[in-house]
C-alpha cells in the first residue's frame, strides 16, 4: 500500500504545473513581438535599445526576486507562490493593455513607462513560477530519474509555448505603421487575461501537497556558495547564457523588421519575423528532446563544449553572410518557404545548442556542492538579470550607429566565455568535499 502511494504520480497536478510552464515562456516573450507596436512610435522611432526595454524588463525582475521569492517560496507554500505568481501575471497584462488606453497627447513618455511596469510586473510573475514548477515536477515524480524526466517534459513544453507565442502574437499585431498602437492589440491582451484568469481557477481546485522541509542545521547565507570557484565563475556563466537565449531572437526580431531591413519590402515584416524567430525556438524544443534521451549517456562538460562551440561558430556564420538570402520554412498562414537572409538560419540555428545549456551549467556550477546547492539555486535564478543586461548593451551599440550583424559580437563574446568556463574552470577543487561539510 505505501510502496502504490509513493510511486503513483498526481497527472492532474503534473498537467497543472505543465500548464505553468507554458505560462513562462508566454509572459516572458510576449513582449518580443510588441516591441515593434513601440519603435513605431515616432518618440522612440528607430531606437533599437528602448524597443527591446518592454521584453528585457521582465528579466530585471529575477534580480529583485530571486531570494525574497525563495522566502514567500518557504513561509506559504508551492500552492499559494503559484497563485500569487498567477495573479502578478494577470496584473502584468492589465497593466500594459493599460498602457494602450493613455493618452499619446503629451507623448509616449507616461505610457510607455506604464507598460515597462507591466513588463516588470510580468517578470515577477514568471520568477514566482519558475520556483514552483521545478521543484514541483521533481517532487511529482518522486525525484531521480523520473522526477528528471518530468523537470524535462516541462522544459520541452516550455520551449513549445515559446515557439507558439511569437507566431501567435505577431500575426495578431500584424503590419505595424505608425499608427499602430497598444490600444490596437487588444484582441492579444484580452487572450493573456483569459489565460491568467482560467489558470488561477485551475489551479486553486487543484490539491498540491507542499514537499516535505528538510531540516536545516545550520544557516547558510544566501551568497555563500560564491566562495567556491567553479560555483561563482558557473554563476557568470548563466548571467552570460540568458544573454544568449534572450537576446538573439529579441535582436533577430528588431533586425528583421527594422527600416529599410531585409523583410521592409514584404508588407507583413511582424508576422514573418515573428515565423522566423519561433524557428529559433521550435530547435530549442527540439534540442531539450535531444538532451532528455541522451542525458544519462553524455557528460554536461561534453554537451557543453560541442554547444557552446557550435554556437560561436554559427554566431560568427551569421555574420559573415549579410546579404545572402535563403528559403525558410515558416509558419504564416500555412507551412509556406520564405525568403530570409541566411545569416537568420544561422542565429535560428543557436537555438539549438542554447536548449541543454541551462541545466548543464547548472549541473557545473553545483557540482558537489552538497549543502550549498539550494543557496546557489537562487542565486542562478537572479542571474536571469543577463537578459536585460546583454539585450540592452546590444540595443545601445545598435543604436550608436553599430549595425546589428557587428552587435552580434555581444552574444559572441557570451559564448566564449561559456565555453572558456566549460573548459578550463567549472572542474569543482580537489578539496571540495570538506569545504561543504
Amino acid at each position: 500500500m505505501s510502496t502504490e502511494t509513493k510511486t503513483s504520480i498526481n497527472w492532474v497536478a503534473v498537467i497543472t504545473m505543465m500548464f505553468l510552464c507554458g505560462m513562462i515562456a508566454f509572459v516572458t516573450y510576449l513582449g518580443q513581438p510588441l516591441s515593434n507596436v513601440w519603435k513605431a512610435q515616432e518618440a522612440i522611432k528607430n531606437s533599437t535599445m528602448l524597443a527591446m526595454l518592454g521584453n528585457a524588463m521582465v528579466f530585471v525582475a529575477y534580480l529583485f526576486m530571486g531570494i525574497p521569492g525563495g522566502k514567500l517560496l518557504g513561509k506559504v507554500g508551492y500552492k499559494k507562490t503559484a497563485l500569487i505568481g498567477i495573479a502578478a501575471g494577470f496584473i502584468a497584462m492589465a497593466v500594459q493593455m493599460l498602457s494602450g488606453k493613455l493618452p499619446m497627447d503629451g507623448g509616449v513618455a507616461l505610457p510607455y513607462g506604464v507598460y515597462l511596469v507591466g513588463g516588470f510586473i510580468g517578470g515577477i510573475s514568471a520568477c514566482l513560477l519558475n520556483m514552483v514548477v521545478n521543484p514541483m515536477l521533481n517532487l511529482l515524480g518522486g525525484g531521480g530519474k523520473r522526477g528528471n524526466q518530468l523537470n524535462m517534459a516541462g522544459m520541452t513544453f516550455n520551449s513549445l509555448t515559446a515557439t507558439v507565442t511569437p507566431l501567435i502574437v505577431g500575426s495578431l499585431v500584424g503590419a505595424v505603421t505608425a499608427e499602430t498602437s497598444m490600444a490596437d492589440c487588444d484582441l492579444l491582451m484580452y487572450i493573456a487575461l483569459g489565460v491568467f484568469a482560467a489558470s488561477f481557477i485551475i489551479i486553486s481546485l487543484v490539491t498540491i501537497k507542499d514537499p516535505e522541509q528538510a531540516v536545516v542545521t545550520e544557516k547558510i547565507g544566501a551568497f555563500a556558495p560564491l566562495r567556491f570557484r567553479h560555483c561563482l565563475l558557473g554563476v557568470l556563466a548563466i548571467f552570460a547564457y540568458m544573454g544568449v537565449e534572450a537576446g538573439i531572437p529579441n535582436v533577430m526580431t528588431q533586425w528583421l523588421t527594422a527600416e529599410g531591413g531585409p523583410l521592409a519590402a514584404t508588407g507583413n515584416a511582424a508576422a514573418i519575423a515573428g515565423a522566423v524567430v519561433a524557428v529559433y525556438w521550435l530547435l530549442m524544443f527540439v534540442g531539450r528532446l535531444i538532451g532528455a534521451a541522451i542525458g544519462g549517456k553524455v557528460s554536461s562538460r561534453t554537451m557543453m563544449i560541442v554547444t557552446s562551440g557550435a554556437a560561436i561558430l554559427f554566431i560568427v556564420a551569421g555574420t559573415l553572410t549579410t546579404g545572402i538570402a535563403a528559403k525558410m520554412p515558416v509558419l504564416s498562414g500555412g507551412v509556406k518557404l520564405v525568403d530570409v537572409p541566411l545569416a537568420a538560419v544561422f542565429f535560428a540555428l543557436c537555438g539549438l545548442c542554447a536548449s541543454v545549456m541551462w541545466p548543464a551549467i547548472f549541473n557545473l556550477a553545483t557540482e558537489k556542492l552538497g549543502k550549498y546547492t539550494a543557496a546557489a539555486s537562487g542565486l542562478f535564478m537572479m542571474m536571469v538579470f543577463g537578459g536585460f543586461v546583454f539585450q540592452i548593451i546590444q540595443g545601445l551599440l545598435i543604436d550608436s550607429g553599430v549595425s546589428f550583424m557587428v552587435s552580434f559580437i555581444v552574444p559572441g563574446l557570451a559564448l566564449a566565455y561559456i565555453f572558456l568556463y566549460t573548459v578550463g574552470f567549472s572542474k569543482p577543487a580537489d578539496n571540495i568535499e570538506e569545504l561543504t561539510k
